[in-house]
Parts: structure tokens; C-alpha cells; sequence
């Protein structure tokens, strides 16, 4: 068992610490989901837990790596299809002299105890992403996939992961979304947060809609507890949202370059009337070309309501790319202004 100490914060007097999950949790069901349940969430249920792989610790003993042993599972992950897996980058990661680093290659272990080898992908820092690919001869082994979801989830909606919570399992848990744009020191991009039971084991692991669909990879967790050298659990969960995930990984498996959209504007806080917007502090391009200007309230872009700058870096990296035109509303003195800009690559 592995758990990953990512950050500690200090919020109104008392200490909470953003753990990373590497594995599931305890069981816990919701009335909406957990009863009744149809033969189509049944269905979900049993594709979701035949998909769900578990990240194996390296060899305890490096001079005898094929000796049998004790199985110690670090974190969890998902096959999406064709023998690609999904798991968060800080899962996999490895200690060396050098620095933490990602390995070219992992062991996991199946549902059914199957133990295979997976080769280095892609994998994304920025996002904490990282996906693997098993090697074809071994794909058979694991023939249950599990999709990202079409639509964007939100906040309410009934949710469940299966993992290896603390190093066992796996286990199922169910709970529901609350935050759909929430913040972490840990990543850079907005996550998914959740009344969700979860521990440290759980980052990497999918979170899935009712449907059986992916709609976040676990992150972290925040804990109240002090000590970090101890796996706990809590109920307070944030996934990476599923289309962020999702861009990543099909980046990877097209085998592009993955590249985010830049507008070319530096925002800075501002009062307009009893709200809070944002307005441009330093404007560069391609905004600069497009017309944009220093002081230029910003109202909109693509007639998306832009309340702050995290909401303005989100759909940015999230719904557009490099070459796109955008139409960007500002509030310049008594004037609405609508200025179409072509998005330059970062």
C-alpha cells in the first residue's frame, strides 16, 4: 500500500490535508441508488467492477522481482478500450534520487487475478493523468471497458467508483456530486467534488454516473487527520472532470500532441456595479489584434457567462482548441463589445 502525501493546507484553525486516494472504499449506499435497483444498473455495476484494475507496488524484493509474495496494491485505474488504461499520474509516480518520476511500465492486477504488464503512454502533469497500454498478446485478459460519459455531469447527480480502498478489495462506493467547479492546490484545472466514501488507495479509480460512464478520475480526498504517513478516509472526494480526462487520453491514443488554447489576456479583479467580474490587466496575442483592450470588463465568451478567471482558463482548455475562433464580450465604459479572436496554441 502506497499513500501519497500531496499538500497540506490551513483553513479556519484547524489542519486539513489534501490526500491523494489510491485506492476504493467502504460500502456505502445511497437510498436513490443503492435500492431498487434496475437490471441496467445492475448491468453498470458489474461492467464498472470488471474494468476497474488495481496498480500493483513494485517488487519488494528487487534481487528476486519474480519470487512469489505478498500482493500489495498502490492505486487503482480503468480500462477504457483496446487495452488502454486510464489512472492518475500520481498513482503510478516513483521515488528516485533523481526526483519523483513516472515508470515506463507498471504491473496490474484484474479483476479476475490476472497480473499484467502495461507500457507508458502519455502522461500529464498538468492534469494528473496517465495512460498505459497493455500488450496486445495479454489483451484478452481483459476484454470489460468502460466509456467516458457524452454529457457533462452535475451537481446532484448520483455517483459510485470500485476500487482498491487501503489496499483491498475491490470494493464499491456510492454517493452523490456536489461542486462541479471546485479547486485544489494539486492540479492546475477545476475538479469534481463528491459525498463519497473514499480512501487512500482511491486515486486513479473512475467515477461513474448511474449509467456505468466515466465521468471523473479520483484525485484526492482532504482529511483532518495529522498524521500523513497513515492511510485514512473520508467522504469529502474531487475527481478531474471527465472531459478534461478525456482530452488527455484521446490525445494519447491519436498519438497527437496535446495542445491548449491561449486568448492572450492577463486578468485582474474588478467591481462592476455590486458584482464581481474580472477585467483585463495586460491584453497580448491574438486578443491584442482582435481589438480587445487594458480595462475591457470581460462578460462572455461564446456567449458563456465568464464570472472569474478560473471559469475563463476552464473552457478554454476544456471546450476549445488551438485555431479556433471565439466571440469574447466586454463591457468597455457604457459599451457591450463583441470581438471575434482566433485562438492561438499555448
Amino acid at each position: 500500500m502506497c499513500d501519497v502525501f500531496v499538500t497540506t493546507m490551513r483553513w479556519t484553525g484547524r489542519w486539513f490535508r489534501v490526500t491523494a486516494c489510491i485506492l476504493l472504499a467502504i460500502l456505502v449506499l445511497l437510498p436513490s441508488i443503492g435500492t431498487g435497483e434496475t437490471t441496467d444498473f445492475k448491468t453498470a455495476l458489474e461492467r464498472a467492477r470488471r474494468a476497474t484494475i488495481g496498480i500493483l507496488e513494485d517488487a519488494p524484493d528487487q534481487q528476486a522481482p519474480d519470487r512469489p509474495g505478498k500482493i500489495a496494491i498502490r492505486g487503482t485505474g480503468f480500462h477504457l478500450r483496446d487495452g488502454y488504461l486510464v489512472t492518475a499520474r500520481h498513482a503510478v509516480e516513483r521515488n528516485a534520487p533523481s526526483g519523483k518520476h513516472i515508470p515506463p511500465r507498471i504491473r496490474i492486477m484484474t479483476n479476475d487475478l490476472n497480473e499484467l504488464s502495461a507500457a507508458l503512454v502519455r502522461d500529464s502533469a498538468y492534469t494528473d493523468v496517465v495512460v498505459y497500454r497493455i500488450e496486445e498478446k495479454h489483451r484478452f485478459a481483459l476484454p470489460t471497458f468502460t466509456p467516458f460519459a457524452a454529457q457533462e455531469a452535475t451537481a446532484g447527480d448520483d455517483v459510485f467508483t470500485v476500487g482498491y480502498p487501503l489496499g483491498w478489495g475491490p470494493t464499491m462506493a456510492f454517493g452523490r456530486l456536489g461542486n462541479t467547479n471546485t479547486f485544489l492546490q494539486t492540479v492546475d484545472t477545476r475538479l469534481l467534488q463528491a459525498d463519497l466514501s473514499v480512501c487512500s488507495g482511491n486515486s486513479g479509480g473512475a467515477m461513474y454516473n448511474a449509467a456505468g460512464e466515466v465521468v471523473g478520475l479520483m484525485h484526492a480526498i482532504i482529511q483532518t487527520e495529522k498524521d500523513p504517513q497513515e492511510g485514512h478516509c473520508s467522504r469529502l472526494a474531487f475527481a478531474v472532470p471527465a472531459p478534461l480526462a478525456q482530452r488527455i487520453v484521446q490525445a494519447a491514443l491519436d498519438g497527437k500532441p496535446l495542445a491548449f488554447s491561449r486568448l492572450g489576456l492577463r486578468m485582474t479583479t474588478v467591481k462592476d456595479g455590486i458584482r464581481w467580474r474580472v477585467a483585463v490587466r495586460e491584453v497580448v496575442e491574438p486578443a491584442k489584434s482582435a481589438g480587445l483592450m487594458k480595462a475591457d470588463v470581460l462578460m462572455a465568451i461564446d456567449d458563456v457567462d465568464i464570472a472569474d478567471s478560473a471559469q475563463l482558463k476552464n473552457y478554454l482548455i476544456e471546450r476549445t482548441n488551438p485555431g479556433q475562433a471565439v466571440t469574447v464580450k466586454v463591457r468597455r465604459g457604457d459599451m457591450d463589445l463583441t470581438f471575434p479572436v482566433t485562438l492561438a496554441g499555448d
